[in-house]
């Protein structure tokens, strides 16, 4: 069994406790099948276990540790086909995670990995350079599709550790580039800064802008530019006009669809652990909001996902 990562901070901890709670039913299926862009396992299992094999059972909350689940990745893919969700893409937020995420990829077909230090990580470090060195050495393996998570954080991170974030961001840009790889982009209260540092350094062929939080001015910015935007589930919360604006004048070529698990779990299910089977809620609300064939918006997110992360 290919182990799952087990270090927690107490930020990671607290976090879990405000998602205690079952793990939601599964939705109706898709018509067609979808990737979920943005995912990520190791934090889901040792923070909210994994969904059961029978979503609409009360076997909720399975908890790997206590030996219950042999293959809890397994499990996670497995109930994610179930509903449609075919193929995921297993995001690293810094070394650690980023090579678990290569090891995932290449015992399970069903995913792929990017890796990346977050831009909150960067000003943590005591060695950025070293640890910039570790992700180019691993974003040459196939199995990594792309280089991401990176960006620009202006919420928990302030004035005093940004010029390391964009320090990060542009040497992880530069990875990219070299290495022909899709650059996924944490844009976080820094759209403005993170468009200028894409515009000064020259874009990768494929940008993803994970969880897009903008609104249409913003998604005009970004379409324009060749962009791609990954929806989660904040395009279903009440709360979400703006968002659901930029996702309506988004091209069905450029829209993705991404779990961010297990945080951001779509309506009616805020709240409670998130996992790549809950994609069809997000996936449905973005067909209601932008007018679309459900499946013409699945077949058509499934191709850009291909397209940005190649066949699995």
């Amino acid at each position: 069994m290919l182990a799952t990562m087990s270090k927690q901070t107490e930020s990671r901890k607290q976090r879990a406790a405000r998602r205690a709670g079952e793990f939601p039913p599964a939705p109706e299926p898709l018509p067609r099948p979808v990737l979920d862009s943005h995912t990520h396992l190791d934090i889901t299992v040792d923070e909210a276990g994994v969904p059961p094999r029978d979503a609409t059972s009360q076997s909720w909350g399975i908890d790997p540790s206590a030996g219950q689940v042999d293959d809890p990745v397994g499990t996670a893919i497995e109930v994610a086909a179930a509903v449609g969700v075919d193929r995921l893409v297993q995001v690293g937020v810094d070394v650690e995670s980023s090579r678990w995420g290569v090891e995932v990829a290449r015992t399970y077909p069903a995913i792929v990995a990017t890796v990346a230090l977050h831009p909150n990580e960067a000003p943590r470090l005591t060695d950025l350079d070293e640890a910039l060195r570790a992700i180019e050495a691993l974003t040459a393996q196939d199995r990594v599709r792309g280089v991401g998570e990176t960006g620009m954080d202006f919420y928990r991170t302030g004035e005093e550790g940004r010029a390391a974030q964009e320090e990060s961001f542009r040497a992880h840009i530069s990875i990219a580039k070299r290495y022909g790889k899709t650059l996924v982009i944490h844009d976080r209260e820094a759209h403005a800064d993170v468009l200028r540092i894409l515009d000064d350094e020259g874009a990768p062929d494929t940008v993803v802008m994970h969880c897009f939080s903008g609104d249409a001015d913003f998604a005009r910015d970004c379409v324009r530019r060749g962009y791609l935007l990954s929806f989660a589930g904040t395009v279903t919360f009440g709360s979400a006009g703006p968002l659901r604006g930029a996702a309506a004048l988004t091209p069905l070529g450029q829209i993705l669809v991404e779990t961010d698990a297990p945080y951001l779990t779509p309506m009616p299910h805020r709240g409670r652990p998130n996992a790549s089977y809950l994609i069809p809620l997000t996936v449905r609300s973005l067909a209601a909001t932008t007018g679309a064939d459900l499946d013409d918006l699945c077949a058509a997110i499934s191709a850009t996902g291909e397209r940005a992360f190649g066949p699995w």
